[in-house]
Parts: structure tokens; sequence; C-alpha cells
């Protein structure tokens, strides 16, 4: 791969995580601080993106992979959104609020998927250099959760006006990114691709049907944390709540950069038991840490997030590209996300409102939220999926590398 490529595939994935992270984080904090929402229409308005992760992945992909080049259809797809993010700045109900966020994640969260495939259909070692350009991901959540932080906006719609404009520059910039033509051009179209089916096929492999069931699991108590950890962090009070949080996308660079030795030395079934287990921990340190003597719980919490996020996400996702067919690879990826930031994420984000929703009470000056316990159960949860995980996802599978030349 040359140089120039590899830079382009690189700033893709810097901005591309850059819009991500302008809002998810903090808009919860937004919500319940700023708008007055419930924890339940919090939560509600945070599964927009879940959903959107069930609806939309399916046809996107069907659309890069028979009719459109990718690079176009991502272009098209931050242009709108752009225009989407602008309009969250100008509601504050409850149904304005969720209408245009939910349109806003169906053009956003197919990208995820859509620039992973393009990413991979340029790579010929992709277990040893996909980790590489996926670090710069990171680096583009860590640079604009860094900026929400030291300007403040964590409780306003600014992190909403940036997220547009890095959305303009996205849509301009994929238009340089490398053509990347339609692998089923020509096939015969039937309603079981158009509802994206065909990726079905990969589940008459057990050993991926375990992993699917155990994605969509394990994607419940994980939503607990990007629900609610930097609306509790505000409220215990700590400082720069969000440049504070990058410290995990940090850590989050460090272990992409020791994935290549972890995936020759530990299979898929080890890491995903790692990456749960360090899930389970981090709830523990969440629970019982505070904003003075404890708060070194808080660090270690959040720089666990490398082991959390890249030991589930990422390795999902070469793990699904390595068993997929060719020609269905980009269906492939967004199968992957209908399940685990749809379905998953989507039930854990009812869950996590109604759970903060449950742990509160109201006094005569607001609410008082027992998080104590709301951490306790999103760690026990965890816990019984790495259980469910050791006894039935038995496979020796690794994911592939090649030594480099």
């Amino acid at each position: 791969m040359s140089s120039s490529l590899k830079a382009r595939l690189c700033l893709m994935m810097f901005l591309n995580y850059v819009i991500w992270g302008s809002w998810y984080v903090t808009i919860t904090t937004y919500l319940t601080e700023t708008l007055k929402f419930s924890g339940t229409e919090a939560g509600a308005v945070f599964g927009t993106g879940a959903l959107a992760s069930m609806i939309s992945p399916f046809f996107i992909g069907l659309i890069a992979d028979r009719f459109f080049a990718t690079e176009k259809v991502l272009a098209a797809l931050h242009l709108l959104g752009a225009i989407l993010l602008f309009g969250v700045t100008r509601v504050t109900s409850f149904a304005s609020v969720y209408a245009l966020v939910l349109l806003y994640c169906l053009c956003f969260f197919p990208t995820i998927g859509l620039t992973n495939s393009l990413t991979l259909r340029q790579l010929t070692n992709a277990g040893g250099e996909f980790p590489f350009i996926r670090m710069f991901a990171t680096i583009g959540w860590i640079a604009i959760g860094q900026t929400i932080g030291r300007l403040g906006v964590e409780k306003q719609a600014t992190q909403f006006l940036l997220a547009a404009g890095a959305s303009v520059v996205m849509s301009l910039f994929c238009l340089t990114l490398p053509h990347t033509p339609p692998t089923g051009k020509g096939q015969k179209i039937t309603v079981r691709s158009l509802l994206g089916l065909d990726a079905l096929v990969m589940l008459k492999k057990r050993a991926y049907l375990i992993f699917v069931i155990a994605s969509i699991l394990a994607c419940i108590p994980l939503t607990f944390y990007f629900s609610f950890t930097n609306a509790y962090l505000n409220e215990v009070g700590v400082e720069n709540a969000a440049g504070k949080m990058t410290l995990g996308q940090l850590s989050e660079v460090g272990v992409m950069l020791l994935m290549p030795l972890i995936f020759r030395k530990i299979s898929v079934r080890g890491v995903f038991m790692l990456g749960l287990t360090c899930w389970s921990v981090r709830y523990g340190l969440l629970a019982f840490g505070n904003s003075s003597s404890l708060v070194w719980m808080f660090y270690l919490a959040i720089l666990l997030h490398g082991f959390c996020f890249d030991f589930f996400f990422m390795t999902g996702q070469l793990y699904t590209d390595q068993e997929a067919p060719a020609h269905l690879r980009g269906t492939a990826q967004g199968f992957l996300t209908f399940l685990t930031y749809g379905v998953g994420m989507f039930i854990g984000s009812l869950l996590s409102g109604s759970a903060l929703d449950f742990f509160s009470t109201r006094t005569a000056t607001g609410l008082t939220h027992n998080w104590n316990a709301f951490w306790l159960g999103s760690g026990a949860g965890a816990f019984v999926i790495l259980a469910l995980v050791a006894v039935f996802f038995q496979t020796r599978a690794k994911i592939e590398t090649k030594a480099e030349a």
C-alpha cells in the first residue's frame, strides 16, 4: 500500500470519528442538564443510534455492494447528516429532538461499516494493517473530546454544530478517497438481498452464530457506560469530564498497536472473554470511585476503555470480514453493525434509561441518583455474559495476520 493511500484512509477514519465523538459521549448530559429530559427520554434519544443501526446499514451496505461506489455513498450521507445536525440545535422538545436525531443516525451509523469495508477492500494484510489505520479513528475521538471538554460545551448545543462542520469537511473529503466500485454490480436483486438477508448465510457456521448471540448480549451492559458515564462524572463533580474520558481513547491507541501481536497469540474467543472481563471490572470501579480520594478508580475505569472497546468491536469487525464471502463483505459489516450498534445497543439504551429512573429518587431539590446500584447492575450483567461466552463460544479461530515484508 502506498503512503498516500494509507494517509487518506487514516484521515477518513479520523474525520468519521471526530463527527461521532462530537456528540455521542455528551448528548445525554445536554439532554438531562439543559433540556431537562428524564432518564427514560434521554435513553430513548441515545437509543436512536441503535435503532438506526437496525434499519439502515443493510440497505446502505446493499447500495455500496450493488449500485454505487462506496466513497460516493459516504459523501452523500455526511452532507445530509450535516443539515440534520444543524436542525438539532434549533429544537428543544422531546418529539422534535428525537425525530431529528433519529434521522441523523440513519445517515451516520451506516458510515461506520462503510468506512471499515472501504478500508478492508484496500488491504492485503487486514490483521496487520487495519489496527494502525483504525487507530486514527481513536485519535479523532480524542481530539474532539479534548476540544469539547476544554471549551466547556458538554451541556450546550455547540457539540452538534461542531459535528455538522466536520460532516461537511468529511463529505468533501470522501470524494478524494480511492474509487471503490460495487463488487456485486449486475447481480440479480431479490427481496432477500433488499432486506440484507444474504448475510444470514454466515449464521450456518455454529461458531459465528454463537459469536453473534454473544455480541448482542454484550452490547446491553456496554451501553450503560456509553449512555450515562459523562452525565455521572459531571454530577459527582469531576471537572472537564469529557476531556478526561478521552484517556480511554488514548489507551485504545496503545491497545490497537498491540493488536497484531495479540491476534497471533490469543484466539477470537480469548480476546472476546478478556474484553468482557474488563467491562465487569470497569463497572465496579465506577460504582465505588469518587471525585476526591478514590478518583483514581475513575481514571482506571476510563483507561480500561482500550481493552473493552478494541477486544470487542475491532475483533468483531475483523472476524466478520474474515468469515464473510468476498461479495458480501459490505453487507456483512452492515450485519454486524445491525447486531451490535443496533439490536444490542437499542435494548441497552432503553434498559439503561429505565434503570437510571428506577435508581432515582425525586426530592425537593430535584433528582437523586443511586449511581452505585446503577453501575453494579451493569457489572453483574457483563459478568453473566462472560460466563455464557466461556461455556458456549467454543472455537480456536484466530484473526489471521501476515508477517511484514
